[in-house]
């Protein structure tokens, strides 16, 4: 056998026998990972009450998640390469299964927290591996289909934690959200262990641990500082230093990674116009979504008074519109046509404008929130195969994985920021309003020190303008970074165009 068959041969394994049946245990797992995203947003009410939780508090239970998460993407993603994607997968469900019974019995924020931040690691281990999974055990010709399948599952368990939520709340206790996440890890390591084929590179990268730390630590501060400085003040000692200590770290990261051989993330990518643009956008669209969902959720129950189960049902538009375009490829069908460049500005400002619609007509009732749910679900499903299509396609192909890697890090990480920036908002307008309740640190414990029925009104309104502030301040963030992506990679397009017809008539001369 050739050199060059060999290595077709290694590029296009064949298919798997039991491969539908894999995908199917992998898209179980990969759900529960991506739903414990979102799942915690419609129990704020109830952790605020329950375990007395501050609205920092409530936002790190959301954060831990992701930001460990987001900082070990990466190094998840190239151990998997070298040990062992199998070894990794059955680690990820061991841990994601742990952290979920701490979560669930946690007396305290402080271990609610903690047990977040353990899901965040078995989760990355998840995330990293299962498309590596799909990827060994599926040949060329039903490839697309399988990935096709494990995106959608991947947009349907980011919208849809809500809704679960809100199902299970209304039956059992908050804890009951993270309990049943064992069965499934418990089901999930037997199928694995017996069903998925071991697979490694060897030759792979070494893992950046260094890396990986100096990009949670820095990440982490630079939120902890958003979150803190409605409470503390933007000028306080306690926000200035950890601000400092995040730009300081990533500095020293961006650093780390330009003088390694075998760098976490590849500095040299943000020399690529098109892949800024496309990153750009990733961010943001996950900065619209994370945001939106940690506020429509309060909306929904402490503004418009629905239980847990009835503001889950409510977001549910969002995800079906998601899944619905996503599965008839609307948006990889827009693409050839329109360009990738606009058809990304297209669904940013249909996210955009689904945002400023459940800001301006969401505060009287649910019809207003309903059109502004469904738009935002066409702008993502518009707006993210185009920009996972740019990213893959502004690298080299022996470093797709690495892109990939990419996009689910800084994705996650525009989920964290998005809780974090619209959180600082919302409080920063509520604080402004109502001085008297600067001192409680929550919406019910500032209605809870309420004199009368006159300020408890004049509470919730402050509240509720904080809302929509925070909202249009989300919509007008992702308008001018979608067009501003969608301008980088129309120029980074002409610039390719101007060097092929270049090339071409060099050819020719």
């Amino acid at each position: 056998m050739t050199a060059t068959a060999a290595e077709q041969k290694h590029l296009s394994p064949p298919s798997h026998p039991q491969r539908w049946l894999i995908l199917g245990v992998i898209c179980l797992a990969q759900l529960t990972v991506l739903l414990d995203n979102t799942v915690l947003n419609v129990a704020i009410p109830s952790l605020t009450r329950e375990l007395d939780a501050s609205t920092a508090d409530v936002q790190w239970m959301i954060n831990a998640y992701s930001l460990v998460q987001s900082g070990l993407l990466l190094t998840a993603g190239s151990s998997a390469d070298r040990y062992g994607r199998k070894k990794m997968l059955v680690a990820g469900l061991a841990l994601f299964g742990i952290g979920s019974l701490v979560a669930g019995l946690a007396q305290s924020s402080a271990q609610l927290i903690a047990a977040r931040a353990g899901m965040g690691i078995g989760g990355a281990l998840l995330m990293t591996t299962t498309l590596a999974v799909v990827v060994q055990i599926f040949d060329d010709t039903e490839r697309v289909k399988a990935i096709g399948i494990w995106s959608t599952v991947s947009s349907l368990g980011f919208a849809v934690g809500p809704l679960i939520g809100g199902v299970m709340l209304d039956h059992f206790w908050w804890g009951a959200i993270f309990l049943i996440n064992i069965p499934v890890a418990v089901i999930g390591l037997a199928a694995v262990v017996r069903l998925v084929p071991e697979s490694k590179n060897p030759s792979g990268d070494r893992p950046d641990l260094f890396g990986a730390l100096l990009s949670t630590i820095g990440m982490a501060s630079v939120v902890y500082a958003i979150i803190s400085g409605p409470e503390h003040g933007w000028t306080s000692g306690r926000v200035l230093l950890t601000a400092f200590t995040g730009v300081v770290v990533l500095t020293g990261f961006v650093l780390w990674e330009l003088h390694i051989p075998y760098p976490m993330l590849d500095m040299h990518f943000f020399r690529n116009q098109k892949f800024i643009g496309a990153v750009a956008g990733a961010i943001l669209v996950a900065f619209g979504m994370g945001g939106s969902l940690f506020l429509l959720t309060q909306q929904l129950q402490f503004v418009l008074g629905y239980g847990p189960l009835e503001a889950g049902l409510r977001t549910a538009p969002l995800a079906l519109s998601v899944v619905a375009l996503n599965l008839i490829g609307l948006g990889a069908r827009l693409v050839p046509k329109l360009g990738t460049p606009v058809t990304i500005a297209a669904g940013m400002s249909l996210l955009a404008a689904g945002l400023a619609a459940i800001a301006l007509l969401g505060g009287n009732g649910y019809g207003g929130m309903l059109l502004g749910l469904v738009v935002m679900g066409a702008g993502i499903a518009l707006a993210m195969p185009a920009m996972a299509n740019a990213i893959m396609s502004a690298i080299p192909p022996e470093k797709a994985g690495v892109g990939a890697g990419v996009n689910g890090t800084l994705a996650e990480f525009g989920n964290g920021l998005g809780v974090a920036v619209l959180g600082a908002v919302l409080n920063s307008r509520f604080a402004a309003l109502v001085p008297a309740a600067v001192g409680a640190a929550s919406l019910p414990a500032a209605l809870a020190s309420a004199t009368d029925a006159g300020e408890r009104v004049r509470i919730t309104d402050a509240f509720a303008s904080g809302l929509e502030t925070s909202q249009l301040v989300g919509a007008v963030a992702v308008l001018a970074g979608g067009l501003l992506a969608a301008a980088l990679l129309r120029r980074a397009e002409r610039a390719e165009s101007a060097r092929a017809a270049s090339a071409g008539a060099g050819a020719a001369a």
